[in-house]
């Protein structure tokens, strides 16, 4: 049981004391570029999905 202590002792003073926790504007700014960093890959994704299958019909109608 004084090992379970001494474990959940030394994570709160690793989190309190020895974890460096980004600011709110930081933290904002990281969501921000997070969004647009999906937004992004999203619609390459699309993009790539609609080619594609645009492409494929087109080959399927000329072996068919």
């Amino acid at each position: 049981m004084k090992k379970i202590k001494a474990y959940f002792q030394d994570v709160h003073h690793e989190l309190v004391n020895k974890t460096s926790w980004p600011t709110w504007s930081e933290l904002q700014n990281s969501a921000i570029i997070v969004m647009v960093a999906s937004v992004i890959i999203a619609a390459v994704v699309y993009v790539m999905d609609y080619s594609f299958d645009h492409v494929l019909q087109w080959v399927y109608q000329q072996l068919y």
